[in-house]
């Protein structure tokens, strides 16, 4: 195996357990969280939030560590965060503890992911970054599979929800191992003026921050309430309602692996058209929940356009960012990550207090116009793919 192709496995083995069981885990397993914790639709959305938050202090941390000691320590960080976080969810006796072990979980989402960016900028040849970045974000979906394979064992086999969050965090340790092998040979950067947060504020990455914000919000909803509302409606013909959440994390997984393809695509499509294809399918997906929740085909179509969004427009966040900042890969991925932190801290509590004062329908309806109006509103200027600041 090449080191190029090492270090996109434990990539892609580290986002599939911070984004999958790690950052997703709980929107997956709301049901069963319902049942046994007694949470209103609003404390639903308050422990969903503190988990993004998570996400968003783990950028920050992450980063602070990358420019001082390089890749390593940040990714073996999350991966540990993750573990201790998913076994405190496992071993949970109440609300609290269940909200301390989502954040310190979901924070891995912020530690384990960003700097990728950096060593595949250091390690990899230029030619093959989109790829590599690709791959590695497209991790998630297997993470997301896989929890959803486990949610269905869970409901066959009538074990404790605590057991399968026990074997998340021990899929946690093993990915840990994994990533010490690989990154214990990426060198550490040299922290210098090119890491400075100012040159991030360019009016040339607006567009960039405004779509990772919607992607993060939009995303932060469907996870957190998609699953539990499909359950309480019944669900689908042929199906137990109790398989819903699974089923359509599993579906939604499975939808998002093409997304190893984007930078395939945006070569085909350019940038701005898939943007927009995008968003628009983001639209759908919530607008679907809202339509025809107890159709097979509102839950294809619904799963399906989500993970086609997410995860082809995190690996567009990825390289995008990657191309607008060349000298500062992590840095501006992070910037990147933190405004979609920022939308899916604010996603989840705002649409909790919806679904408690009004109903699922007028929530879902009203979250699926953000992406649409963002897909209307972007024009080609707004996207940019050349080092921000730049003079052409």
């Amino acid at each position: 195996m090449t080191y190029f192709q090492s270090l996109s496995a434990a990539g892609f083995i580290a986002t599939a357990i911070s984004y999958g069981p790690a950052r997703m885990g709980f929107g997956l397993f709301v049901p069963e969280f319902r049942d046994s914790f007694s949470m209103s639709s609003s404390a639903v959305g308050v422990v969903s939030s503190l988990g993004f938050l998570g996400m968003f202090f783990g950028l920050l941390l992450a980063q602070a560590l990358l420019t001082r000691r390089g890749p390593e320590l940040p990714v073996l960080l999350g991966l540990f965060a993750a573990m201790f976080g998913l076994t405190l969810v496992a071993a949970a006796p109440s609300v609290p503890v269940l909200a301390i072990g989502v954040f310190i979980a979901a924070s891995s989402a912020g530690f384990a992911w960003t700097p990728f960016n950096d060593a595949v900028n250091r390690k990899v040849p230029d030619f093959d970054r989109p790829a590599a970045l690709s791959e590695i974000s497209t991790g998630t979906s297997i993470g997301i599979v896989a929890a959803g394979i486990a949610a269905l064992a869970l409901m066959a086999t009538d074990l404790s929800w605590r057991t399968t969050w026990t074997l998340f965090a021990a899929a946690a340790a093993v990915a840990l191992v994994v990533n010490w092998a690989a990154l214990r040979h990426v060198e550490r950067g040299e922290l210098g003026p090119d890491h400075d947060w100012r040159r991030l504020l360019q009016s040339d990455a607006l567009p960039l921050y405004v779509i990772a914000f919607v992607l993060g919000f939009v995303s932060s909803v469907y996870i957190s309430f998609a699953g539990d509302h499909l359950r309480q409606t019944g669900g689908v013909p042929g199906l137990p309602a109790t398989a819903m959440p699974a089923v359509l994390f599993l579906l939604y997984g499975l939808f998002g692996l093409p997304a190893v393809m984007t930078s395939r695509v945006r070569q085909q499509v350019g940038l701005p058209w898939l943007l927009r294809g995008l968003l628009v399918a983001g639209g759908l997906s919530v607008a679907s929940l809202a339509i025809a929740p107890a159709h097979w085909g509102g839950l294809i179509l619904s799963a399906g356009l989500q993970g086609l969004f997410v995860m082809m427009l995190s690996a567009l966040l990825s390289f995008w960012s990657e191309r607008l900042f060349p000298s500062l890969p992590s840095l501006g991925f992070t910037a990147a990550l933190l405004a979609a932190a920022a939308g899916s801290v604010l996603g989840p509590a705002l649409a909790g207090v919806l679904l408690d004062r009004f109903s699922a329908t007028a929530m879902f309806l009203a979250a699926a116009m953000l992406p649409a109006l963002t897909a209307v509103l972007l024009r080609r200027h707004h996207v940019q793919e050349r080092p921000a600041g730049a003079v052409v």
